[in-house]
Order: C-alpha cells, then sequence, then structure tokens
C-alpha cells in the first residue's frame, strides 16, 4: 500500500506540475519587441544546455562503464553482498547510477525550460497589475519545483518496487544499498550543471557589469551592452537548470540515505517492532511517505499565493510558505503515526518538526545578513564611501561572520534530533536525525519554486527595460526582482542547511553500509590513526581546490567577454549612440565555450580525489597487513571517511561564507541605488559595484557548487564504498 501511495502522489505532483505549465503559457506574451527579446535568451540559453548536457552525458556514460567494470570484474565478491552475485550487483548499481543522470538532466532542462517561456509572461502581466506578474513568475518556478522533488521521489520509489519484484536482493532492507547509484548519478550531473551553469552566468553578469555599468555608465539591462543578453541567459542556465539539478540530487540522496538508515534501524528494533504490528516496509518507506505529503503541502501553498498592487510581494510569499510549512507538519504528524507505531511516532514527529524549524531559522538568519534592512549590510554599503576596497574588507568579514549563528542552528537540530531519537526507547539516535532532514526537505517544492522565482523576475525586468516600456511598468518589475534577489538568497541559505543536516545523515548511512558488507567494523573512524588525519585534511583542502578552480573559471570567462565588450563600444561607435544594435550572440558565444571548457577539471577533481584516496589506502591496508608496526592500520573506507567527515564541515562552512557575503555586497550595492550615499553612478555606488563583481562567483558559482560537492562525496562513497573495503 505505501509504495502505490508514493508513486501516487509523485504523479499527481508530476500532472500538478503540467496543469501549472498550461497555465503559465496560456498567459499573454506582450509586444512585439518583447518576444524579440524573449526569443534571443531562449535560443541561448537552449543552445548552451544542449551544449553542456552532451559534454555531461559524455561524462556520465563513460563513469557509468566504469562502475560496472569494477564491480562486475575488478572487485570480488563478498558474502555480505546484497545480491547473490557481482554481476547482479553491478547490473543494479550502474543501471541506478545511469537512471539518476538522465533524470537530473531532464529535472536541471524542465526548470530551465519554463522559466525561459515564464519570464515574458511575467514581463507583460506587469503591463496589467503586480498579481497578473507575480502569477507567471511564481508558478513558472513552481513547474520546476515539483517536477524535481515529485521525480526524484517517483524515481526512488520505481527504482525499490523494480528491485523488489526482480527478487535480486537477499532481503528488502538491502535494497537501498542496490539503489543509492541513482543519487551517485544525480549529484554527478548536478555538480556539472551548477558549475557550468555558475561560470557562464557570472562571467556574463561581471563582463555586463564592469564595462556597462562602471566604464561606460549605462543603467543594468540596457540594450546597448553587447552583454545584456548572455547575462539574461545565464539566469536561467545559473538559477534555473543549475539549481534544478542541485535540488532534485539533495531529495535523492536524501532518501535513498534515511532509507538505509532506517533499514539499520529495523535490524536492531526488529522484536519491538514485530510487538507493535510494525513490518519492514513500513519503517523503511517512512521516509519516502512522509516527502510525498511535503508534496500535496506545497501545492496548496502554491495556490494560496496571491498579491494586490499596494501589498508587499514578499509577504505574499512568506504566506505561502507558512501554509506549506503547517500543512507538511501535519502530513509528518500523519505519516508517523501511521508508519512507527503508537509508542514510539511522537519522537520521530518531534524531529521532523525540528526540521522545519531549522529550515525557518535558515530563511531568517540569510534575511539577516544578506537584506539591506539589517546592520550588516549597511555596514558594507557605509564603508564603500571610502572605495572599493574597504568594501571588500567590509564584505569579507560579513562573510565569516554569517557562519556562526547558522553553524549553532545546525548543532542544535543534529543534537536534538538525535536524543530525541535515543528518547523513543529504541536505538535511533541516527535515524532521527535523518527524520530532521526529511522535515527540512518536506517544503522542498515549495522553496524551489521561490529560487526559480529569482531569474524569472530577472529576465522580466530585463525584457521590460530593453523593450523600453513605461515606467509603472518597470517599477512593478523592479519590485518584483527586489523580492527574487531575497527568495535567492534565502533559498541558498536553506540549500546549505539541509546540505548540513543531510551530510551528517548520508555520513551515518555511509557507517551502517560499511558495517553491512564488512560485520567486524565497529561504527568508529578513529581521527588518531595517521591516514585517518591525512584524508580528513585532503579532504578539507578539496574544498579550497575546488572554490578557487570555480572562481578562477569566472575570472578567465568574464576577460573573454570584458574585451569583447570593449572592442564592440570601441569598433562600432553607434552603439553607444543608439543608432545600431550591438552583436549580442559573440557574448553568448563566448561565455558558452568558457563554460564548458572550464567546468571540467574541477568536477572531475571532486570524483576523483575520494576515489584515488579509497584505493591507494586500500592497497597500503593490505599491504601492510592490516597493521603497521603492530598498530591497528585504517582501511580505505575509513580513511575515506575522514575525507568525507572533514570535507563536508569545511564545505558547509565555506559555502556559508561564500553565499552570504556574496549576496550581502550585491543588496549594499543596491541600497545605495535607493539613493543613499549619493545613489547611482556615485563613487560609493562604484566602489559596491565592484564589491558586488567580486561577490557575484562567490555567491552563484563556489558557494551554490559547494552543495552539491557535499552531497556528491557522501553519494560517492556510498557507492564505491564496498570498492574500498
Amino acid at each position: 500500500m505505501e509504495i502505490t501511495l508514493i508513486l501516487g502522489i509523485s504523479i499527481i505532483g508530476l500532472l500538478f506540475a503540467t496543469y501549472l505549465i498550461r497555465n503559465v503559457l496560456s498567459r499573454d506574451t506582450g509586444t512585439d519587441a518583447m518576444r524579440d527579446i524573449s526569443w534571443a535568451i531562449r535560443q541561448g540559453a537552449e543552445a548552451f544546455l544542449r551544449r553542456q548536457n552532451r559534454t555531461i552525458l559524455t561524462l556520465a556514460f563513460m563513469l557509468a562503464l566504469l562502475l560496472y567494470i569494477l564491480y562486475a570484474f575488478v572487485r570480488a565478491h563478498n558474502e555480505n553482498d546484497p545480491t547473490a552475485t557481482a554481476s547482479a550487483l553491478a547490473f543494479w548499481t550502474t543501471l541506478s547510477f545511469v537512471l539518476g543522470a538522465l533524470c537530473s538532466v531532464a529535472a536541471g532542462y524542465m526548470g530551465m525550460w519554463t522559466s525561459i517561456r515564464s519570464n515574458i509572461r511575467a514581463a507583460a502581466g506587469a503591463q496589467k497589475d503586480m498579481n497578473s506578474a507575480l502569477q507567471p513568475a511564481l508558478r513558472g518556478g513552481a513547474v520546476s519545483g515539483f517536477f524535481v522533488v515529485a521525480m526524484s521521489l517517483f524515481g526512488v520509489a520505481g527504482l525499490y518496487a523494480l528491485v523488489s519484484w526482480s527478487g535480486s536482493a537477499d532481503s528488502p532492507d538491502k535494497i537501498p544499498l542496490l539503489i543509492v547509484g541513482y543519487g551517485f548519478g544525480a549529484s554527478f550531473v548536478a555538480l556539472f550543471a551548477q558549475l557550468g551553469g555558475g561560470i557562464y552566468t557570472k562571467a556574463a553578469d561581471v563582463g555586463a557589469d564592469l564595462v556597462g555599468k562602471i566604464e561606460a555608465g549605462i543603467p543594468e539591462d540596457d540594450p546597448r551592452n553587447p552583454a545584456v543578453i548572455a547575462d539574461l541567459v545565464g539566469d536561467n542556465v545559473g538559477d534555473c537548470a543549475g539549481r534544478g539539478a542541485d535540488l532534485f540530487e539533495s531529495t535523492a540522496a536524501e532518501n535513498i540515505g534515511a532509507m538505509i538508515l532506517a533499514a539499520a534501524l529495523y535490524r536492531e528494533n526488529a522484536a519491538l517492532f514485530a510487538a507493535q504490528n510494525l513490518p519492514l516496509t513500513s519503517v523503511l518507506l517512512f521516509p519516502l511517505v512522509a516527502r510525498a505529503f511535503g508534496i500535496i503541502a506545497s501545492m496548496i501553498g502554491i495556490l494560496s499565493v496571491r498579491v494586490n498592487e499596494r501589498e508587499d510581494p514578499m509577504k505574499a510569499l512568506n504566506r505561502g510558505y507558512y501554509i506549506t510549512s503547517i500543512l507538511a507538519v501535519i502530513g509528518f504528524f500523519a505519516a508517523s503515526r501511521w508508519l512507527l507505531g503508537g509508542e514510539y511516532y511522537f519522537h520521530f514527529f518531534l524531529c521532523g518538526l525540528i526540521g522545519v524549524l531549522t529550515a525557518l531559522a535558515f530563511v531568517y538568519l540569510t534575511q539577516y545578513y544578506t537584506e539591506y534592512r539589517y546592520r550588516p549590510v549597511r555596514e558594507i554599503a557605509k564603508s564603500s564611501q571610502t572605495g572599493p576596497a574597504t568594501n571588500i574588507i567590509s564584505g569579507i568579514a560579513v562573510g565569516m561572520e554569517s557562519t556562526g549563528f547558522p553553524v549553532l542552528v545546525i548543532a542544535a537540530a543534529i543534537v536534538a534530533a538525535y536524543y530525541l531519537g535515543l528518547s523513543s526507547g529504541l536505538h535511533a539516535g541516527l535515524f532521527g536525525t535523518a527524520v530532521a532532514t526529511m522535515g527540512m526537505l518536506s517544503t522542498a517544492a515549495y522553496i524551489l519554486a521561490m529560487d526559480t522565482f529569482g531569474p524569472i523576475t530577472d529576465n522580466a525586468g530585463g525584457i521590460v527595460e530593453m523593450s523600453r516600456q513605461s515606467a509603472e511598468v518597470r517599477e512593478r518589475t523592479d519590485r518584483l526582482d527586489a523580492v527574487g534577489n531575497t527568495t535567492k538568497a534565502l533559498t541558498k541559505g536553506y540549500a546549505v542547511g539541509s546540505a548540513a543536516l543531510a551530510a551528517f545523515l548520508l555520513f551515518s548511512a555511509y557507517l551502517d553500509e560499511i558495517k553491512v558488507y564488512m560485520p567486524e567494523f565497529n561504527h568508529v573512524i578513529n581521527l588518531n590513526k595517521p591516514e585517518v588525519f591525512v584524508g580528513s585534511m585532503l579532504g578539507a583542502v578539496l574544498v579550497f581546490l575546488f572554490s578557487s578552480m570555480a572562481i578562477k573559471a569566472v575570472g578567465k570567462a568574464a576577460y573573454s567577454i570584458i574585451n569583447n565588450v570593449r572592442d564592440q563600444f570601441r569598433n562600432n561607435p553607434g552603439i553607444m549612440e543608439g543608432t545600431a544594435k550591438p552583436d549580442y550572440g559573440q557574448c553568448v558565444d563566448i561565455a558558452t565555450k568558457a563554460a564548458l571548457r572550464q567546468m571540467v577539471a574541477p568536477g572531475l577533481l571532486v570524483v576523483g580525489l575520494p576515489v584515488a584516496v579509497g584505493l591507494v589506502f586500500k592497497w597500503l591496508y593490505y599491504g601492510m597487513g592490516k597493521s603497521i608496526a603492530g598498530m591497528e592500520a585504517a582501511s580505505g573506507a575509513e580513511v575515506v571517511g575522514g575525507v568525507l567527515m572533514v570535507g563536508t564541515i569545511a564545505g558547509i562552512i565555506v559555502a556559508l561564507f561564500l553565499n552570504n557575503g556574496g549576496a550581502a555586497w550585491d543588496n549594499a550595492k543596491k541600497y545605495i541605488e535607493t539613493g543613499m550615499y549619493g545613489g547611482k553612478r556615485s563613487d560609493p555606488h562604484k566602489a559596491a559595484v565592484v564589491g558586488d563583481t567580486v561577490g557575484d562567483p562567490f555567491k552563484d558559482t563556489a558557494g551554490p557548487s559547494l552543495h552539491v560537492l557535499i552531497k556528491l562525496l557522501s553519494t560517492i562513497t556510498l557507492v564505491l564504498a564496498p570498492l574500498f573495503l
């Protein structure tokens, strides 16, 4: 019954996304000038994504082939394996990886496909009233949210049903070990999608800002800027396609990780669950049922959003989020009561409630550090009065400060959920943290709708500006664009918070998986062992090397765009006079080629390092006879555990720093543009534009890519753990 319910609600979620697509596409597309600009954005975005997806799928196919060879022919079959033969284990691991990769590509593409058709509807709606502009933007963003969450749930549940039907697993609690490749495939694609899109969007943004705003002194989204179309395309390929793939892999990986911990929970408490007449499948599928109820809650939340002309659009979006959160809590209560028994359920319901409250806490903390209503951003704006150097110093300080309270919130959530799980009377501390993670992700569909709302409204503002609409129309899109900047920042905070809780969940799942394959393992990874300490250092430095490569990639791509824009201004004076059109296609092509070229090396570094560490230290472990000078050595799996544990911690903190610091720089610039400290074109404004340019690759390239890196480390270790033993 449970699996039927999960698959049924997943299909309802996909049908709801289809309804939203039809609703958005039925709306007015505005003037001919608007349609021309929208068409140029569509062409650039679709061309980039086609080329990027070909590259990603080629890499994914090569990795899938390698996975099959390693499992089927290189690794010796283990009596503790979840299947009877090595070929069966290789088949299911590879198949789940391929399906995860394909679904992640599809999720990213659907998000972008809808956003590049919603932007013009939002722009045209702004000609009428605020609600007519907000509705297509939010509903267009919701298509991505529901498609991602529903398809992720459908994929995991469908794979579970398929493996169960085939009889390949020794028992139902071993099935999650056969489908962990689904999360790995999704994470692999998401890393390249987020990284490639982030490089593209920020290279175009930096090029457009530095030459257009600072050197030429023209407004943002001015049609005379040759990089403006590339900038608008970047909003879609980075913030829509990239984030869609990011949250798809988040939900897929956490679903499977929670199922692995649920299986371990049942094994340790089988007699107690039997006394409550609770079968294994009830406990095992609880995470998926709770997630399914979250889809229903998000549907109601989206449909409840309305705004009038005088109301702040952010209030309407927040109202929808509160409705979604309340309904998600109710759904969590129902799922806990139904599937976890009358004696234990309330403890796990409270764990889910902690997850929901943690999400709210991250929303408010991110607002505090990134909105110009509050002290941190105003300090950056004030420091701009003395030039770019003090602006950058202040921005870095705010970014560092912004890591403190979020880490305390994460710590409180993990500890509280862990002890609530233990207090249930079961050995359920780790499962309690898994349930908290599921609670935090229960509103993921609505959160992703708010996230994609941002680039859609940004594009709508660009279309209105470039098509020379009236000041009243531009004022509406400016209000929505400001709200969109806030929602993008909030959802990045949510993404980091969910990644942090999920990382602990997936690390615990990794230890449980090692226990299954190697029963003598005692669930302890000892940092006192030199091999584990070395692996931990490599995990931490991986975060910094990856961030460096991502930021440098933006700089290299932006360099080419800046030179192209300067050349066009110099060689064609009619552009600035308004008598000639710039060649937008040149900048689009430069950004596309640079992003695809620069994304490969950092992505392969993330995949290659844990694999190399695991195999090298496995060879040393067995080569030394499992001991060195009489002391027990660390196995490859233990050393990789060090990479995973410390790499995750470093990734969370650096991602918070990059995301919040970059968003604070951006909003400090916008605060000055409201008229403070001289307003637009003043010296403080020019200093703030420089700070915003530094922050762009922080918040839109390296920071979001680290969310994926954190979970990719977890999923790759889950999939390859048997190879390290």
